[in-house]
């Protein structure tokens, strides 16, 4: 009983390989994943199947999926303590997803934010980015998962798990499916990119946390600001270039504050701070990165130990699942 009681919960998260992991996705996100995994069993996936909704390249999707598995276990990943895989590794979640096909109406479906996104701009929907919700519930489901870190904006796709594990468990009249819990992150307030907006690669506005150290100086010596001149007295609050000395400057953060408000720093010296700031916080990562990357066969090992036993518990659930659904299996 003593044991049960101390077993830790199921974490679960991924990761798409869609582009480079950038300051906002360190900040806001994936920061307080490497802090979770203290205290949770950890499940974070390297999301290649619903990559393909938007890459369908193979050779860049293999590229990416590497390079995003280097960026994790240089910020902090622990594969002691994480089971870190890649999507595709846990063939049944495929399966999974047929089944939960199966229950789902269309209706349903087309309440999803990302699909309702897209039409709204009159693109044309594939069907994988139709039915990414239910592949995305299939990935949490099929690992018991407790509880999904998601940001504010993603809640849905835990609603989207929840909904599917309820349905199922009522049409088949057995408690199959744990029902996850978001863990909504700690808002560190919406990161700004260069031009001032949310930093994002949709906008084109990123700061790459493992950028060089002259594509760093030029992303922050293109932060948008106002044209108030050396001397002029500054407001903190309504400067792109201040944003994102709160994440950098650490104790010298009320010498800048005072500078502003007094006047006597311009935006030029403010950016060359940032740089330094910056640079000097992301080169341990980076140097830990450069290591990884002479060692590829090391983050493969990584990639199948994490898998096997991601596979292992897929299986043993999907054994279940397909029991209760009436799926005959006539071959090993």
């Amino acid at each position: 009983m003593e044991k049960e009681k101390n077993k830790k919960k199921i974490l679960l998260s991924g990761i798409k390989p869609s582009g480079v992991l950038h300051i906002g996705n360190y900040f806001g996100a994936v920061q307080q994943w490497v802090k979770m995994q203290e205290d949770y069993e950890s499940y974070v996936f390297i999301a290649n199947y619903h990559a393909i909704t938007s890459v369908q390249d193979a050779e860049r999707l293999r590229y990416q999926t590497l390079e995003v598995a280097l960026d994790y276990l240089a910020v902090g990943l622990n594969p002691d303590k994480v089971n870190f895989f890649v999507q595709s590794d846990v063939l049944e979640v495929a399966e999974l997803t047929w089944i939960f096909n199966c229950i789902t109406t269309m209706p349903y479906l087309m309440r999803a934010h990302a699909y309702k996104d897209a039409v709204a701009k009159n693109e044309e929907v594939n069907v994988g980015l139709f039915d990414y919700p239910i592949l995305m519930a299939a990935d949490i489901l099929i690992q018991d998962t407790n509880v999904v870190p998601v940001g504010a904006d993603q809640k849905q796709h835990v609603e989207y798990a929840r909904d599917t594990a309820e349905k199922f468990n009522h049409i088949f009249k057995k408690e199959i499916f744990t029902l996850p819990q978001p863990i909504i992150l700690s808002e560190t307030g919406v990161i700004k990119g260069v031009d001032g907006r949310k930093m994002s690669k949709s906008y084109n506005n990123i700061i790459p946390l493992f950028g060089s150290d002259e594509i760093i100086k030029k992303a922050v010596m293109s932060i948008s600001t106002d044209s108030k001149v050396v001397d002029e007295p500054k407001d903190p609050k309504k400067c792109n270039v201040f944003a994102l000395h709160k994440l950098f400057a650490g104790e010298n953060l009320p010498k800048i504050i005072e500078k502003y408000k007094k006047g006597g720093m311009g935006y030029k010296e403010s950016k060359e701070i940032l740089i330094e700031n910056m640079i000097s916080f992301i080169k341990p990562m980076r140097d830990k990165r450069e290591d990884l990357a002479k060692n590829p066969d090391y983050v493969l090992e990584v990639l199948r130990k994490g898998g096997t036993v991601a596979r292992e518990r897929a299986i043993k659930k999907m054994k279940i699942i397909q029991e209760c659904v009436g799926i005959i299996k006539t071959l090993n």
